[in-house]
């Protein structure tokens, strides 16, 4: 193929025979490949990029913002656009320099040079090639991140648990595809490499079993949707708001303002009680009256008590029934709903209660009684009070013996 280039080069050029035709030749090719260089290719270029531009923000349409200005911090507009100019002109002086060497039968130089410039040329095409993918891949994976954003706000069935993950799987989908790619343009044995990465997945596999388990806990809590971000949740000994789920771990904050990072897979092997799911939630609570005193007339006043408070809703109505005989009073369970459901609500509605429930019960003479205890001793039995007296006869006995042996002692002998 080069001898056929070279054949047509020189009838080409074979026309120009003397020393001044081809110094008149070479000066014309010097003076358009300057310019062009120097003129034309720098302003063609600076166009080239404004429409390129142009075409982007329309296509985009707003999208990807972030990754084009992070890009053009890391390497900015005006050094891309000096590279790409300095390597069309070193394009452009190449092929000068081939026409003036051909014009001159100096040829052969082109011949044994040009080996070496085409493997220039194939190393700069695939380093522009793998540059131009990762950096669309790059700027696509920024790009679908805001797309399924923009989807989950017109959607009511994605949550943002949900949008995370998806756009992490399908950004990091992108970015493989991007490298097996780059990977294949540089002439990489692929089925080598997957070959060590299956037996690397699996020692990572072995080592990383509770990590793993997280990873595939997560996705399983994407589908199954127990609780969403903002639930109050009581998941295992931990209670609290769900602040964030991400593939590995539930981010939690508690009542005291805790901050509780709990990994995937003991959420899914625990139980999960989410307080705020059905929007509402129902409170139990137990007084006791005193036995002497009327359980009715107490449950009405409880329960008009009940439906006077803010906090508790009234649809369904607040009830209050005698539930059990206590050691002191019998006990009356009071039921009544809040919504939407929060600590502060339960709390606010607990209090009130007791507080207006004491007064009401006060007012119209129904006791409250405290534990009481009565502590009796059994009745002495029979053997206890003989053998009682059998003691005491024997101490006696004890008694006079000492004296009698004490007056012996005294007499003279």
């Amino acid at each position: 193929m080069t001898a056929q280039l070279g054949t047509q080069l020189d009838a080409l050029l074979g026309s120009v025979g003397t020393t001044e035709a081809r110094v008149t030749v070479t000066a014309g090719i010097l003076l358009a490949t300057l310019a062009i260089g120097w003129l034309l290719l720098p302003r063609a270029v600076r166009a080239g990029e404004r429409v390129t531009t142009r075409w982007l923000e329309r296509f985009l349409d707003g999208r990807g913002e972030n990754s084009i200005e992070a890009m053009r911090e890391a390497v900015p507009v005006s050094f891309g656009l000096r590279l790409l100019v300095g390597l069309l002109q070193l394009a452009l002086f190449a092929l000068a320099a081939v026409a003036i060497l051909a014009l001159w039968g100096r040829f052969a130089v082109v011949v044994a040079v040009l080996p070496v410039a085409e493997n220039m040329l194939t190393v700069g095409a695939q380093a522009f090639l793998s540059l131009l993918l990762l950096g669309t891949a790059y700027v696509a994976s920024d790009v679908l991140e805001e797309y399924v954003e923009d989807l989950s706000a017109d959607s009511d069935r994605i949550t943002a648990h949900q949008e995370q993950l998806l756009s992490r799987i399908m950004q990091v989908g992108v970015l493989v595809i991007a490298g097996i790619t780059v990977l294949g343009i540089w002439g990489v044995n692929l089925g080598g490499l997957l070959v060590g990465a299956g037996f690397l997945g699996i020692v990572l596999g072995m080592a990383a079993r509770q990590t793993l388990g997280s990873l595939i806990a997560g996705f399983v809590l994407m589908f199954a949707r127990p609780f969403e971000i903002g639930d109050w949740v009581e998941i295992g000994n931990e209670e609290g708001f769900v602040t964030e789920i991400t593939i590995m771990n539930t981010h939690m904050r508690n009542f005291d303002g805790e901050y509780v990072v709990v990994p995937n897979d003991l959420v899914t092997n625990q139980a999960i009680t989410n307080r705020s799911r059905e929007g509402r939630l129902r409170i139990h609570m137990e007084v006791g009256i005193g036995y002497d005193d009327d359980p009715d007339a107490a449950s009405e006043i409880a329960e008009e008590v009940l439906t006077e408070i803010d906090t508790i809703a009234n649809n369904p109505k607040p009830y209050v029934i005698p539930s059990g005989f206590g050691d002191s009073a019998i006990l009356l369970d009071l039921r009544f709903w809040i919504e939407p459901p929060t600590p502060q609500a339960r709390w606010r509605s607990k209090a009130t209660a007791v507080e207006m429930i004491q007064d009401r019960f006060a007012d119209a003479g129904i006791s409250i009684p405290y534990p009481q205890r009565t502590v009796s001793y059994p009745p002495e039995t029979t053997e206890t009070q003989e053998t009682v007296e059998r003691v005491e006869r024997l101490d006696a006995d004890n008694e006079r013996s000492n004296g009698s042996d004490g007056r012996a002692s005294e007499r003279p002998t």
